[in-house]
């Protein structure tokens, strides 16, 4: 694992120290690491979406496609 040396006012370093007391970090370091990933994760659903809306429109989701959703999941359970 690589090392990283940030600096932080003062003001962050004590809302960093109040997480990992209050939010069950063992490190701040932990608590960072939970901040980046959560930054991955939505910058993978945001390209996610921005892909979907890229995409040309299938079928319309109206209640007929409900419907045939339903029908699919209630044959997938038998």
């Amino acid at each position: 694992m690589s090392t990283m040396n940030i600096s932080l006012p003062d003001t962050l370093k004590s809302f960093v120290d109040e997480q990992v007391s209050q939010r069950g970090y063992g490190t701040s370091s932990e608590y960072v690491r939970e901040l980046i990933r959560r930054d991955q994760d939505r910058q993978h659903l945001r390209g996610l979406l921005l892909t979907g809306a890229a995409s040309p429109a299938t079928a319309p989701a109206d209640a007929d496609y409900f419907e045939s959703l339903r029908d699919r999941m209630r044959k997938a359970r038998v």
